[in-house]
């Protein structure tokens, strides 16, 4: 069981295990806004419920602008695991500027690519195969990337996530 933390501001914070979320209740750091009915936690002071959803008593200040790590899952995630060549099932990932020729592990020279389009590419860039990209590469944006652990959002969580969206 995953909790939602929120900043005293309303703006989704992490997910954490509800162990975590609990401890900081207990601690009156957080309090629940949302909670999993039946199913408590017994403790030596008694039951608790399981929190879903907690908010932060006080402001937590968050560094300005969260970087999303460039990861291989992340990339395919992004691009919804289509090449970005040829549109089909995409399970590997392809440096649009080769490495061998200066490129970078960013999300902007980063695409998902399939199997046979990246053998075919090999070292060489889309202009020099004639290829075009379906999309242009871009970081990617939303809740669901700036707040760690959303990835698979529980449903009584949408209506928090969308007030950072």
């Amino acid at each position: 069981m995953r909790t939602l933390v929120l900043n005293a501001g309303y703006e989704p914070l992490a997910v954490v295990s509800f162990k975590r979320a609990l401890v900081l209740v207990m601690n009156e750091k957080a309090t629940i806004i949302e909670q999993v009915e039946g199913d408590p936690v017994w403790g030596a002071r008694g039951a608790y419920e399981r929190p879903a959803v907690i908010i932060l008593t006080r402001y937590v200040r968050v560094p300005g602008a969260r970087h999303v790590p460039v990861t291989r899952r992340g990339v395919l995630r992004r691009d919804g695991h289509h090449c970005a060549y040829c549109g089909k099932s995409a399970t590997t990932i392809d440096h649009v500027m080769p490495r061998s020729r200066g490129g970078k592990d960013t999300w902007e020279n980063l695409v998902a690519c399939c199997l046979r389009c990246n053998n075919v590419k090999g070292d060489r860039t889309p202009q020099e195969m004639s290829w075009s990209l379906r999309w242009a590469p871009h970081p990617p944006r939303g809740p669901q990337w700036s707040v760690r652990g959303t990835e698979r959002a529980d449903p009584r969580w949408e209506p928090y996530l969308a007030l950072a969206a």
